[in-house]
């Protein structure tokens, strides 16, 4: 992993309450830990991370317990998107 190529503390310096993150390469299970990781170095483990993509379903408990609050799959509904951001965010 490219840990320039890795967000870390730009979500921190805005002040962002969510990261979210689109995935079609194949690399989610490399990519998206690294990212959580990456926040939580920098103090910002608050930060809501959720991911959405081509993730097997396998995939989808290690992401979990990598830090993604959740992963939406192909054809989900924006509209349940928004729904689960206005629903967490709320709840922080």
């Amino acid at each position: 992993v490219d840990r320039d190529a890795v967000p870390g503390g730009e979500p921190v310096q805005e002040d962002v309450d969510a990261v979210g993150l689109s995935i079609l390469s194949g690399a989610h299970n490399r990519l998206l830990p690294e990212i959580t990781q990456r926040l939580r170095e920098a103090g910002a483990a608050e930060i809501l991370v959720f991911a959405g993509g081509i993730i097997p379903d396998r995939d989808i408990p290690g992401l979990k317990a990598a830090g993604i609050d959740e992963i939406f799959l192909p054809g989900t509904p924006t509209t349940l998107i928004v729904d689960y951001l206005n629903r967490r965010l709320s709840a922080a």
